[in-house]
């Protein structure tokens, strides 16, 4: 699992242009509520003052090293 910080309006904008362009599904959750990481309205309907657990499916290993070497900035647990 990893955690990801999305603390501002910038931020979210940048990590939804880079994980739109994942093949497979990535997620955000927090709390109970899971949502779609490539909605930029998902996310701004979660509290984003505080870490988000983000998960994949249907995504290969390979794409998903070349898309967290794309987010280093937002991740804040590995």
């Amino acid at each position: 699992m990893f955690k990801v910080m999305l603390n501002s309006i910038d931020k979210v904008k940048r990590f939804v242009n880079v994980t739109s362009k994942v093949d497979g599904d990535v997620f955000l959750q927090s709390g109970r509520y899971i949502i779609d990481a490539k909605s930029i309205m998902g996310i701004f309907s979660i509290d984003l003052t505080k870490p988000l657990e983000m998960s994949f499916e249907k995504c290969s290993d390979e794409e998903k090293n070349k898309y967290l070497e794309k987010i280093q900035e937002f991740l804040v647990e590995v």
